[in-house]
């Protein structure tokens, strides 16, 4: 307890470090890896083309499932069921597309996505790409706007980031940072399932998909736990308040 009384003091501003085009950590995100493909193949083929609502055509679609190797999404499993597949079915793309037309890194004009004079900058530097679309994407999206459920869990992100950063350090479970944050036991398995679902999908996901932090779902007894623990990409990436207090963890 006198631990955790303690991460509460750090309420302090997140701070994203700017990284080398090259390096390795970048590799961690799955939302920077979908932005540059995306960004690349429309300065390959001159444009995207778009249906009449505006969302990417299929054939992109279909493309960008093949080659995003987003995790949990496989083309295999996509395409098992579905042989044709909408933008809207594959979320990830449906925020990416979002992203690049609200960071204006690309633009619809006459029925296609064409890159802005940034898009085609950024479509060749991943460090800079990084650093303009992963904190967009985390602190300042509403996440919820692709959820399955609409509630928001109370809290902020430097809350949550600071908590995590210590928490996670050496690997936690969505069971346990819940009960950190909202001090009741629940899981996927109990009555307060909608409240882990809100959580797990408005602060955990967003921070999985930016390649910060990596979950892993294993059976233990009846029922399937799901460990978090912080990438590479976090640990150079992020610099956090509570950064002092995690060697003094690593020690005990």
């Amino acid at each position: 307890m006198e631990l955790q009384r303690g991460i509460w003091q750090y309420l302090g501003m997140i701070e994203f470090n700017t990284l080398s085009d090259d390096h390795p950590d970048l590799a961690h995100s799955p939302l920077l890896r979908g932005a540059l493909l995306t960004l690349q193949y429309a300065q390959t083929h001159g444009s995207i083309g778009l249906t009449q609502t505006k969302a990417f055509k299929r054939v992109f679609v279909h493309w960008a499932v093949e080659n995003f190797d987003w995790p949990g999404k496989s083309a295999e499993e996509m395409f098992r069921y579905n042989k044709v597949i909408n933008e809207y079915e594959f979320p990830p793309l449906e925020v990416i597309h979002f992203l690049l037309i609200s960071l204006r890194l690309g633009r619809h004009i006459k029925g296609e996505f064409r890159l802005s004079k940034r898009g085609i900058e950024l479509a060749q530097n991943p460090g800079q790409l990084f650093a303009e679309l992963i904190p967009y994407f985390v602190l300042q999206i509403d996440h919820t706007s692709y959820a399955r459920f609409e509630n928001r869990p109370f809290g902020q992100w430097d809350v949550w980031m600071n908590v995590i950063n210590v928490e996670a350090d050496h690997g936690t479970t969505e069971a346990a940072l819940f009960e950190t944050f909202y001090g009741e036991p629940q899981d996927w398995h109990t009555a307060g399932w909608r409240e882990m679902a809100d959580f797990s999908t408005s602060v955990l996901r967003p921070l999985e998909w930016a390649g910060l932090l990596k979950e892993t779902r294993e059976d233990e007894g009846s029922k399937q736990v799901c460990h978090v623990f912080k990438t590479p990409l976090w640990r150079s990436a992020i610099k956090l308040d509570t950064d002092n207090m995690l060697q003094a963890i690593s020690v005990q």
